[in-house]
């Protein structure tokens, strides 16, 4: 039987899961541990039971579907992604490589094959940083790359740690049990939405990742003075928002210093207290985020932006401290996995092209695990995190056949 892909069951699961959400269609809001969040989690494990996948979860909710191959005791090949999503955000970020890879094992199965390694399909925990300011929390304890500490060390903003909300939401046992052995897997592949405008733009069906760029995430806290807005005269404020002011801007002068087209500075995060029209800002926080495929030009990037920092607190005269919350290394796919989707792209007639993820995906860590790969589809405009966040069911399909093609492959072997 020929290979298929149900595309109008597959964007009917879409759509379900996209109504499981915090706030109205079209938006989609489903934060980690949240109520649609776990609504969510309940949908997608349900559809992996009626596919007949045994379902198991670990300590931090990472969720485990497998098709039991007839060399079982070998290496598993895997595929997924995460379905939690940032306040705001659409249908397809993260849901389309979990519903598009249990679609391609549907499909596998309606042809009758039997792999020869067991095919998993993998919904990781918290790919968003949203609650907790760190992403990909399930898939870098996988890694070993967050250590178990980070259970109460890290917290929400209502001070709830996530040993307390993970346990609140059912999913108790050791964080120790978490980390997953190199032997236990031979590949992974992440089936995404490209999240950029370059395949739409060029009508390319396919992005084949070759490398996946590293975040580093930099918070500051600014201690100035506060005051009455028309009592304290401009030579003698301390005004920690100016200082943050000028702090972004360097962020932005240090990520252009480099060059090179890879290397990205944003600062997304600046609260101030105590934000009265009328009161200069005494405190400031700030989160930064620095991106790029190399890591050593990164580094130097936040390098120059502590630098600029310090600086610029000691002319206003106002304090700071600079906290380093992660520095992950960036990622190159494996050969081998590539290779794969390169033929299984060819196989069914799809264009492809290479390219880099911009974005960081689960895949970052996993790919210091198991030897990993990740495909992209066409964005609309390149729009993601949006609520017109949008790929067509034709190219989401295409990503599940492609990616059915290769998980037959892996599994083969």
């Amino acid at each position: 039987m020929e290979l298929q892909i149900d595309r109008e069951r597959l964007s009917r699961e879409l759509d379900e899961l996209g109504a499981i959400s915090a706030e109205p269609a079209p938006v989609v809001t489903r934060v980690v541990f949240t109520e649609a969040d776990l609504r969510g989690r309940r949908f997608v494990k349900d559809l992996c039971i009626e596919a007949g996948l045994e379902v198991r979860e670990d300590p931090i909710g990472n969720t485990f579907a497998r098709w039991t191959g007839s060399a079982p005791d070998i290496p598993a090949v895997a595929t997924g992604s995460h379905i939690d999503a940032i306040p705001n955000a659409g249908r397809f970020d993260g849901t389309v490589g979990v519903l598009g890879g249990l679609e391609a094992i549907r499909s596998l199965r309606r042809t009758g094959f039997q792999p020869r390694r067991s095919i998993e399909l993998m919904v990781f925990t918290s790919e968003e940083p949203t609650r907790f300011g760190i992403g990909c929390f399930g898939s870098r304890m996988m890694a070993g790359a967050l250590p178990i500490a980070a259970g109460d060390k890290l917290r929400d903003p209502e001070g709830k740690s996530l040993d307390d909300v993970r346990r609140a939401a059912g999913f108790t046992g050791d964080l120790s049990l978490i980390p997953v052995s190199k032997e236990k897997y031979s590949a992974f592949i992440e089936l995404h939405i490209e999240q950029g405008p370059t395949l739409e733009r060029e009508q390319v069906d396919i992005g084949i990742v070759t490398a996946i760029a590293a975040p580093a995430t930099l918070r500051i806290e600014i201690e100035g003075e506060g005051g009455h807005a028309g009592a304290l005269l401009m030579p003698q404020r301390r005004d920690a928002f100016l200082a943050a002011a000028e702090i972004a801007l360097a962020v932005e002068s240090a990520a252009k210093a480099t060059g090179a087209i890879d290397t990205v500075g944003t600062t997304g995060i600046c609260d101030i207290f105590p934000r009265a029209v009328n009161s200069i800002p005494s405190r400031a926080r700030m989160e930064i985020d620095v991106r790029d495929i190399d890591g050593t030009r990164r580094d130097v990037v936040l390098a120059s932006i502590s630098r600029a920092a310090e600086e610029i607190a000691s002319r206003r005269n106002v304090t700071l401290r600079n906290e380093l919350l992660n520095a992950d290394p960036p990622a190159s796919c494996d050969p081998g996995a590539v290779a794969e989707l390169e033929t299984a792209c060819q196989t069914h007639g799809a264009s492809y092209r290479f390219m880099i993820s911009r974005a960081y995906h689960d895949s970052l860590f996993m790919s210091l695990i198991i030897p990993t790969a990740m495909i992209f589809i066409p964005s609309r405009r390149g729009v993601s995190h949006r609520p017109d966040e949008y790929s067509s069911p034709e190219a989401i399909a295409t990503g599940a056949l492609v990616l059915a093609e290769t998980l037959s492959r892996l599994s083969r072997e």
